[in-house]
């Protein structure tokens, strides 16, 4: 068999079997297409059988070559990607053994999540002009990624049959079509109504599979189109940070961590498979806090 009809089967195996997101698919593919090119263009290897003369050090060095070119994070993601593919041929037996796992990852110093204080998200929020119905949609995107704390692409999947405006509920597909109930409060039901009456939604619709958050074409919001209308808003308020959508998620898990929640309901309603992920917010709040410490304490201000 060869390489190329391997990685066939690999990215209809990753559609079928892991729901990978067409931006998964994407980076996987860019990476596997670049360094099944190395193996035939260096080692001469085209079919899978020819993958037993492969060595770790053959890995090590394929990585090392693009190592002044390309971020730890690319070369990290790129041997995530070997990893898995070979992973997929040795569990269908079609190598015999997998050198991906011998091969260390690139250390990679994650930047700590960048976030709105709660002023901020408050500016954010009322920023939105109300007496337009796109003004209402706007504050209604916002309180609701918020309130959830909701990935902007599970955000823009919404449909109205997600939304249980009564008991205050959104049922949310995440990463892997993993489904979780994430709960929302009253600030944020009294702008989906407010947005959904503009719309002249009716209760009887709300069973319907039509997108929550359109455009004026009347068509599904993009993941592109929220980071635009977010960073339109950004600019008219105070702060006058660049955030993107996925900044809204990372202010609710810190806003709560702040407040007192524990990890394990913010993994929860983050929707994250390991508690590691959700870990990194007890930097960010300890980040802040010192942040707080060096603006308030006297001593710190009459030294800047």
């Amino acid at each position: 068999m060869l390489v190329s009809e391997a990685l066939h089967s690999y990215f209809e195996f990753l559609v079928s079997q892991r729901a990978a997101s067409p931006h998964t698919l994407r980076a996987y593919g860019s990476d596997l297409e670049h360094w099944a090119g190395n193996l035939k263009n260096v080692h001469r290897i085209e079919s899978i059988e020819q993958l037993a003369t492969l060595e770790p050090a053959h890995l090590r060095s394929y990585l090392a070559k693009l190592y002044d070119s390309h971020e730890r994070s690319s070369l990290s993601r790129r041997l995530s990607a070997i990893r898995s593919f070979l992973k997929f041929l040795r569990k269908r037996d079609w190598i015999e053994r997998d050198i991906g796992s011998l091969v260390p990852a690139p250390k990679v110093q994650r930047p700590l999540p960048r976030f709105l204080r709660i002023e901020e998200i408050s500016e954010l929020i009322e920023a939105p002009d109300l007496s337009k119905q796109m003004g209402r949609r706007d504050r209604a995107l916002f309180e609701l990624m918020y309130s959830c704390g909701l990935r902007v692409s599970e955000t823009v999947g919404l449909n109205l049959s997600d939304i249980d405006i009564a008991n205050e509920w959104v049922r949310v597909m995440g990463k892997g079509s993993k489904e979780r109930t994430a709960p929302f409060g009253p600030p944020a039901r009294e702008a989906i109504e407010a947005y959904l009456g503009g719309r002249g939604i009716a209760q009887v619709s709300m069973k319907a599979e039509i997108p929550l958050f359109i455009n004026y074409k009347g068509t599904r919001l993009s993941a592109r189109s929220v980071a635009r209308i977010l960073n339109r808003h950004l600019l008219r308020i105070a702060s006058a940070k660049t955030l993107s959508p996925h900044g809204l998620r990372h202010s609710f898990a810190t806003h709560l961590l702040a407040g007192g929640a524990d990890l394990r309901t913010i993994q929860e309603l983050l929707g994250h498979s390991r508690l590691s992920t959700t870990q990194r917010y007890t930097h960010v709040d300890m980040g802040a806090l010192m942040d707080e410490y060096r603006n308030a304490h006297p001593l710190n201000r009459q030294r800047k």
